[in-house]
């Protein structure tokens, strides 16, 4: 007899588990940067429309399909139709690349979380340069914090085309958080302000994108844990519950990081401004505070008109100092959780206590949201008889995990921080995209409607009121399609594609064009996965096809 699936112990593990599949990093580092972008509280309007008509109505989708099939995506969305299994493959691919390039995060975490032990704190202060007459020119043009991720932590080389070598020490952080990843699996399901903004359309664009990955829609991971549920689960009120939470911690985790901001921009500020007094005082003899913040301008418009020769001379050494243009300077990613948030570490009371317990928090984030997408690889390999007939479960998840990691090490190499980019940028925004729009079609149009929601009353004896098949049917796949449309605009619009590169002698970051090569891999990456549902319903058709001609005819 087939072996029974395995099951959650009750529902609230489930719910954890998605809570902590769904609250990652991009709660942390790429929500709040989007609400600085697009208008502050003003951001909240389109995120909150887009939770409404495509979050949770997707992850009541998606929890209901993995709960009524009891597969993982390859097997429920095969189930629904045999020329559907490209979907389900499509998911695993993006879940694939999302997890060869997550870990180097929690590596990175590692790393800042092993060198938080130390007094002071390594990123607090810049190094001497070589002949110990002063500190190292990179860093005092840029800043401790900036020199330390930049320099020490990626050693980064000036371009994508300069790769460089493997960096030992991020590689084996990165080997590091690949064990942990596996140790976690072994046991399987029992352990685991501006209000135009609202008229542009990149804001609602990326209002509906931070839902898809904040929720983890399309990945396949949500499929996955709802077909270890009981059947008659209220996936429907897990769905509210885990979108509430995930929507929640965003905004708290904005709150956080504004306030962060503002004594950032506030210390910077400030501190400019002691350099440029300081600076005025040595060149013009001026006596120790005469010179301060409140009578600055005012002494350098006397300097200027009295001095004239002199001033022009200091003139390209004084900066610009200005509250308002470091308050608008918008940080996401590794540069918000690596050098905004241990700007901030360094100058508080207890600097390493506080850095531990952050970089300890990154880990469980992002811990928590690579289990979930080691599970939407792992649940379709695990599922198939023709794998699991020859290897374990532990020897297939060590398998995904080794190759995930030896893929990794190139996000370990001089050049990686330039290619993690490309692979958070592009290798599952528009695949997602498709992929939902597919899912949703399927259950409305292929499977049908009406039998999905008389499968649903049978299994959980509750009906489907008006509000999820209104947005199933039509409200949500035209939203994407427009959003899609929009997508594909906008990338053609822009031209060629640029990066942001580290360049040490101005301690800054510039752009640059990315080269061909790179160009066709960001294009193989998302090829990659959207050609997987056209080909495999190709293939299927064909092979039915061939199949039924090999049918001797009935005489």
């Amino acid at each position: 007899m087939e072996k029974a699936r395995p099951l959650w112990a009750n529902p609230l593990q489930f719910v954890f588990a998605c809570i902590s599949y769904a609250v990652g990093l991009g709660n942390v580092w790429r929500f709040p940067y989007l609400c600085q972008m697009y208008g502050g509280g003003s951001f909240l309007v389109p995120y909150f429309v887009m939770l409404v008509v495509e979050g949770m109505p997707l992850l009541y989708l998606e929890l209901a399909v993995g709960q009524r099939m009891r597969q993982g995506s390859i097997g429920a969305w095969r189930t629904i139709s045999p020329y559907l299994g490209g979907v389900g493959l499509a998911s695993v691919v993006v879940s694939f690349f999302l997890s060869t390039y997550y870990n180097i995060i929690n590596a990175w975490a590692f790393w800042y979380l092993f060198h938080s032990f130390q007094d002071p704190l390594p990123w607090s202060v810049c190094p001497l340069n070589g002949n110990r007459t002063g500190y190292d020119e990179e860093c005092e043009k840029a800043s401790s914090t900036q020199y330390f991720w930049y320099r020490k932590t990626l050693n980064i080389s000036p371009s994508i085309q300069d790769s460089g070598g493997v960096q030992w020490e991020q590689a084996l952080c990165l080997l590091l958080a690949w064990l942990v990843v596996y140790l976690c699996i072994l046991r399987g399901t029992e352990s685991t302000g501006k209000l135009e903004q609202l008229a542009n359309p990149k804001a609602w664009i990326n209002a509906a994108t931070q839902i898809f990955f904040s929720l983890g829609l399309g990945f396949g991971s949500l499929i996955a844990f709802a077909s270890y549920n009981q059947p008659s689960t209220n996936c429907q009120q897990h769905a509210i519950i885990v979108s509430l939470i995930n929507s929640s911690t965003s905004i708290f985790a904005s709150i956080v990081t504004f306030s962060i901001y503002g004594f950032k921009a506030t210390f910077n500020y400030e501190s400019c401004l002691n350099k440029v007094i300081l600076l005025l005082t040595n060149s013009f003899d001026l006596e120790d505070g005469f010179l301060t913040t409140s009578n600055l301008e005012q002494v350098k418009g006397y300097l200027a008109s009295a001095f004239p020769g002199k001033y022009s001379e200091v003139l390209p050494q004084i900066r610009n100092c200005s509250l308002e243009s470091e308050l608008a300077t918008a940080v996401q990613g590794t540069g918000l959780s690596f050098i905004v948030y241990t700007e901030a570490i360094k100058n508080m009371a207890a600097s390493q206590l506080w850095s531990v317990l952050y970089f300890f928090m990154l880990l469980m984030l992002g811990i928590g949201s690579m289990l979930g997408n080691t599970a939407a690889i792992l649940t379709p390999l695990t599922d198939s008889k023709v794998i699991s007939s020859h290897l374990p479960k532990e020897a297939i998840s060590g398998l995904v995990c080794l190759v995930n990691c030896v893929i990794g090490l190139v996000f370990t190499m001089e050049a990686g921080n330039y290619w993690f980019d490309i692979f958070n940028d592009y290798a599952a925004t528009l695949p997602l995209l498709l992929i939902v729009l597919v899912e949703i079609v399927a259950v409305c149009y292929v499977f049908g409607l009406r039998r999905f929601e008389s499968d649903l009353q049978a299994m959980t004896g509750r009906t489907l009121n008006w509000y999820w098949k209104a947005m199933w049917a039509g409200v949500s796949p035209l939203l994407i399609i427009s959003l899609f449309v929009f997508y594909l605009s906008d990338y053609i619009l822009t031209g060629t594609l640029q990066y942001q590169a580290w360049d040490a002698s101005q301690g800054q970051l510039v752009t640059k064009d990315y080269p061909l090569y790179a160009l066709a891999i960001i294009g193989l990456l998302v090829a990659s996965s959207t050609m997987c549902i056209p080909l495999v319903a190709l293939g299927t058709f064909i092979v039915r096809r061939l199949k039924r001609g090999d049918t001797p005819p009935v005489a």
